[in-house]
């Protein structure tokens, strides 16, 4: 899977989750830049992507991201 790829499928799963159509997101989009990107949406979000890619975070991995970019870094790590 490409990066655009990994976007478009993290795309999808913050579109679902946090039930909103319109959201697009950038490798440089941080919760700020989301409505309804909260402390708890995050965790759910995380859960989601976990179980859709049959991957796990550390927590450690988590403490670090300040991006979407970081987020997909870690995921190709682990693909």
């Amino acid at each position: 899977m490409n990066r655009t790829e990994l976007l478009n499928r993290l795309q999808d799963i913050f579109r679902q989750e946090l039930q909103d159509e319109s959201i697009t997101l950038t490798e440089e989009t941080t919760a700020e830049d989301v409505n309804g990107w909260t402390s708890l949406t995050h965790a759910q979000l995380i859960n989601n992507i976990e179980d859709q890619m049959n991957i796990h975070f550390s927590v450690r991995e988590m403490m670090g991201w300040q991006n979407v970019g970081e987020i997909m870094d870690s995921i190709e790590r682990k693909l």
